[in-house]
């Protein structure tokens, strides 16, 4: 089995390959990580990871300079039904449209706008650095088995996915207002934070992810 992790000059891409091949070693998975910007190889992958750092703008672009990676990605995800995970503004892509210095469209896979997270005074912006994952009520995950009520993920964001539909946020997270944490729906799933970074807890979450069957 192969997951790729698209490359397309936004992400923590050393980060994100490293803690996927080591929580498939943990979990006795035979699973090859490729780090690729050949959106030919989407359709020889099993499962596909969209990272993401920096301005959504600037990752779209990003995303849309790669030859053909668009259309790969809605072939391979949105019709093909591959599981996919987008991390930090990977996440946030799936979204409608993000308004970061300006209103840019996303993927349009999770109905929703990406907006300034509006935290109270007292409250630094960035969100940066350990936080706890409250998860909804009757919204448990396969890629979420494992993980308690609470337990803690590592954010670093100054903006945070708004969902229309309430059902497809799966947890969130308590910074001075709630903030989304996962959104999933049907093969695909998302977090704001890095399981990348977010140790034991992280590492549980991209083995449950490679072995997802949606």
């Amino acid at each position: 089995m192969t997951c790729v992790i698209i490359d397309y000059g936004s992400g923590n891409l050393r980060s994100a390959a490293k803690a996927l091949e080591r929580a498939a070693a943990q979990g006795g998975l035979d699973t090859a990580i490729k780090v690729s910007d050949r959106a030919e190889d989407l359709a020889n992958a099993e499962r596909i990871v969209l990272p993401g750092v920096g301005a959504f703008g600037d990752c779209r672009q990003g995303l849309a300079t790669v030859p053909d990676m668009m259309d790969a990605l809605d072939m391979e995800v949105r019709q093909k039904g591959k599981p996919f995970l987008g991390i930090c503004v990977g996440m946030q892509l799936m979204a409608d449209r993000g308004v970061e210095h300006g209103t840019y469209s996303g993927l349009g896979w999770i109905g929703g706008e990406v907006k300034r997270i509006e935290a109270p005074a007292g409250y630094k912006i960035p969100h940066m650095g350990w936080n706890d994952l409250n998860f909804r009520p009757g919204a448990r995950h396969p890629v979420l088995e494992g993980l308690d009520q609470g337990v803690h993920a590592y954010f670093v964001h100054s903006y945070s996915l708004r969902a229309e539909d309430p059902g497809q946020v799966l947890a969130w997270t308590d910074y001075g207002a709630p903030v989304t944490s996962v959104v999933g729906r049907d093969n695909l799933i998302g977090t704001q934070f890095h399981p990348e970074k977010s140790q034991a807890a992280g590492l549980r979450l991209l083995a449950n992810f490679l072995r997802w069957t949606p």
